[in-house]
């Protein structure tokens, strides 16, 4: 049995990419990829995808999308916009929480 891999940036972070072509650029978090350690950004990675006449689209042609993202090329903005490295810790309540390694305030 595989052992599942808990990562430290959820959907609905606000995320900037720390390397890669789209290097620099911040958005939002829509979907995380566990099984290929990837994540899609909102307006990040776009790319150009020829598509077939449906019943969505019944023109056809090259629509743009964003591209998944290694989740080691990016980083967590905490609510000040800073760039932080994530741990957990557990809060008063007993529940674990995650936290900014910079400041040690808890990541909403």
């Amino acid at each position: 049995m595989e052992k599942k891999v808990k990562f430290k940036i959820k959907a609905g972070d606000q995320v900037k990419v720390i390397a890669g072509d789209a290097k620099d650029a911040t958005g939002k978090v829509t979907k995380i990829i566990t099984e290929k350690n990837r994540v899609i950004i909102e307006g990040v990675n776009m790319v150009s995808k020829h598509t077939k006449p449906n019943a969505a689209n019944p023109q056809g042609g090259i629509i743009k999308k964003e591209a998944a993202i290694h989740i080691s090329n990016v980083a967590l903005i905490d609510a000040k916009g800073d760039i932080v490295r994530v741990g957990r810790k557990k809060n008063d309540a007993g529940k674990l929480v995650r936290v900014s390694k910079k400041s040690g305030e808890e990541i909403k």
